[in-house]
């Protein structure tokens, strides 16, 4: 079992002008002596998010470190000893604010994180992203660059929502890169004792940089000497540490368990990735120029799609009786059926799941009846046609699909029971607008059935358990 705990300081000086002075160090390397005149208190906690209000300088503590307090003084001790590790510990200062872990003016942390997003995704462009030159820098993988364009393959790994972003950015990787891609669930990575190369880049993905068979993963493929990339949401975590390089998606403290922002996030981060990959491909360019102009307006169409929330919240109205909803597409949106279906199973604890539209015929649609809620989502890309054809099929055995689809689309509503409609984008950037409503639609579904939103039962929100 594999826990990490951080320590936060947190000092009290006398007088009416309180300070924060820097905590001296002693001789030993791995002790931590408080000022003489100052009174100090220590915070154990397995989240920064949780002392916060109390203090913004923490320890990270290793695996096999156990801190000690005694008369004042934090020393810290090895109970295995490494070769490469000095057991010294740094003192970080945390740039997180009180604010951005309070839920304001909203009921819940998820509806607060969900409608967050049209800010978040532009912090994670912000200083990556120059829209007047058109040009990608991920400073955190800069230097790897070269070394990555010569690689066998591109593994991304992870579990749950972070898998779903993979899936949703695999095929703009390949077009863009031209290199194999391989999508894993990090847990039966491991199963299998998957073949690793020396030529071989690992993505490991993961919000709390803390996921434990992510985490196994990475020291699985890092020890058969893979290149391994980080794409986390949490500066100083476990895979941050072990990655040789990596991008911090900067989406901000995710405090409800169901992740939302954090998914849109890590897409972005690995689409810019791709941008980077391709940025001397003068037969690429203009494909990458109609990205990055999608990129550029995407926090606005965010918003218009977060103007469908009371249309949504009606829809949820109608359904959440139900025991059973299904969630079909293909092409680019199939990572939304698979988010979406999570999200409702994992707040609502409906059954639900995610089908791609392709495989219908091959067995799901002996699910399809009068009686069956069917959401589908049918936008005008390169598969438009073929979602057509699965809509046409679910129609004709009755059922009645809830469409999601593209703005003033009355071909495709003509097919649709009801419809929900959101803005235009490049189509691998349509994923990013159409898993908002399933974001929406799971949410009010909990509240309707009075289930926990923010706190699922049997879940947890860093997954730290073998």
């Amino acid at each position: 079992m594999y826990y990490m705990y951080i320590i936060g300081s947190y000092h009290r000086p006398h007088g009416r002008n309180p300070e924060f002075p820097v905590m001296p160090r002693s001789e030993s390397t791995s002790e931590f002596q408080p000022l003489e005149d100052k009174e100090v208190e220590y915070f154990f906690a397995s989240d920064a998010s949780a002392i916060i209000e109390h203090t913004n300088r923490v320890i990270f503590l290793e695996d096999d470190d156990v801190a000690a307090v005694k008369e004042g003084a934090l020393s810290i001790h090895r109970l295995r000893r490494c070769m490469d590790d000095p057991h010294a510990r740094e003192i970080t200062t945390l740039k997180m604010e009180i604010q951005q872990i309070m839920k304001g003016n909203y009921d819940y942390f998820m509806q607060k994180e969900i409608f967050e997003q049209p800010e978040s995704v532009v912090n994670t462009m912000r200083g990556r992203l120059n829209f007047q030159d058109n040009s990608v820098t991920l400073g955190g993988i800069k230097d790897y660059i070269p070394e990555i364009k010569r690689c066998r393959r591109l593994m991304l790994i992870g579990c749950g929502t972070s898998y779903h972003s993979a899936i949703a950015t695999r095929q703009l990787l390949e077009e863009l890169t031209e290199l194999p891609v391989m999508v894993e669930l990090a847990s039966d990575f491991l199963d299998r004792n998957t073949p690793i190369f020396r030529d071989d880049v690992c993505f490991f993905i993961s919000q709390s940089g803390e996921t434990a068979d992510t985490l196994m993963a990475l020291r699985y493929c890092k020890s058969r000497g893979a290149l391994i990339v980080g794409i986390t949401n949490t500066v100083g975590s476990s895979i941050c540490r072990e990655s040789h390089c990596g991008v911090h998606i900067n989406a901000g403290p995710e405090i409800g368990v169901a992740s939302t922002k954090a998914y849109t996030s890590q897409f972005i981060s690995l689409v810019m990735f791709a941008l980077v990959m391709s940025e001397d491909r003068i037969s690429l360019r203009a494909r990458r120029l109609q990205i990055i102009e999608g990129l550029k307006n995407l926090d606005n169409l965010i918003r218009e799609v977060l103007k469908l929330d009371d249309k949504v919240k009606e829809l949820a109205k109608s359904l959440f009786q139900y025991k059973s909803l299904l969630i079909m597409g293909r092409g680019y949106n199939f990572a939304t059926c698979m988010e979406g279906a999570l999200k409702v199973k994992e707040l609502t604890y409906m059954h639900s799941e995610g089908i791609m539209a392709g495989e219908l015929k091959h067995g799901p649609l002996a699910l399809i009846d009068d009686s069956m809620p069917v959401i589908m989502i049918v936008m005008r890309d390169p598969v438009y046609v073929k979602c057509v054809n699965a809509l046409q099929q679910v129609t004709a055995r009755d059922g009645k699909p809830i469409v999601i689809c593209e703005e003033g689309d009355e071909e495709t509503k003509a097919f649709a029971d009801r419809a929900l409609e959101i803005p235009k984008t490049v189509d691998c950037l349509q994923g990013i607008l159409t898993v908002i409503p399933m974001q929406l639609l799971s949410f009010h579904i909990a509240v309707l059935r009075g289930c926990n939103v923010d706190c699922p039962r049997n879940l947890a929100k860093s997954v730290t358990v073998e």
